[in-house]
């Protein structure tokens, strides 16, 4: 028995990395757990897994609707299928922003939009998106990327204040750069993968890539009816990315005259 026990949640790109985590840790705690994603054969029960094009309305609300009929209702929302992109504004042309926003914005927009009418007859409504620490961190080669995720965080925020009289929180997790599938995919395209991992790592100030684990246990947290005067919150999970700004390490200081021996 967990905190989610008698809980339907929904996890949008729940087949792999974050996603599929946080599917696995909220069923871990009790919860009914349906995984929409667009390859769904990798999902392990006895998570239930639909094929559904976030791009699509029309099949998203299918996979909704058949997710509140299988269950008997929805009570969770984690928006968190996306695709990454990469360059400067020059890099892509409008065909990919409007691909990339279709996706990681109106992608959560969609399923928000066809789940709501569940939500409110939840006593433990929630959305959670997935967001990034590009939002509000100035990340070269990322402009497309962070614009959409900017736009997510923005849309959090707006959601949590609409929607709160109607007792259906809505919370972002903001990630730092995740060991996800989709990363090591980057990496394993790059010159030197071992060498880009490491600057990745370095980036952040523990020093290491942010896990699926740690993100997914984040959106559990906001996610949870124990959480119930959690909304409107960004939660980072960055590794001190967007807060902190360590020192460097002392060097040691010239020995003095005294110091050296005779």
């Amino acid at each position: 028995m967990g905190e989610f026990e008698g809980l339907v949640a929904i996890v949008t790109g729940g087949a792999s990395g974050i996603g599929l985590r946080t599917a696995q840790v909220l069923h871990g705690r009790g919860a009914a757990v349906a995984c929409l994603d667009l390859e769904v054969g990798a999902v392990p029960a006895p998570l239930i897994a639909f094929r559904t094009d976030v791009r699509d309305d029309a099949a998203v609300r299918r996979a909704v609707a058949a997710v509140a009929e299988r269950f008997g209702g929805i009570d969770i929302v984690v928006n968190n299928a996306g695709v990454g992109a990469q360059g400067s504004v020059e890099a892509n042309d409008d065909h990919e922003w409007h691909r990339v926003f279709d996706v990681n914005v109106l992608g959560a927009v969609r399923v928000s939009r066809a789940a709501l009418p569940h939500l409110r007859r939840s006593k433990s409504a929630v959305i959670v998106n997935t967001c990034s620490v590009a939002a509000g961190v100035g990340l070269p080669n990322r402009a497309l990327y962070s614009a959409t995720k900017g736009a997510l965080t923005a849309l959090t925020l707006a959601m949590a204040a609409d929607h709160l009289a109607e007792g259906v929180r809505v919370n972002c997790v903001s990630p730092g750069t995740a060991d996800t599938p989709w990363v090591q995919r980057l990496l394993d395209s790059a010159a030197e993968p071992a060498v880009e991992r490491a600057m990745l790592a370095a980036r952040q100030p523990l020093g290491r890539l942010v896990t699926a684990d740690e993100v997914a246990q984040a959106i559990a947290y906001l996610a949870s009816p124990l959480s119930a005067s959690t909304t409107g919150t960004i939660l980072a999970v960055d590794g001190g990315l967007q807060g902190l700004r360590p020192a460097p390490a002392p060097s040691l200081p010239a020995p003095s005259a005294e110091d050296v021996p005779a």
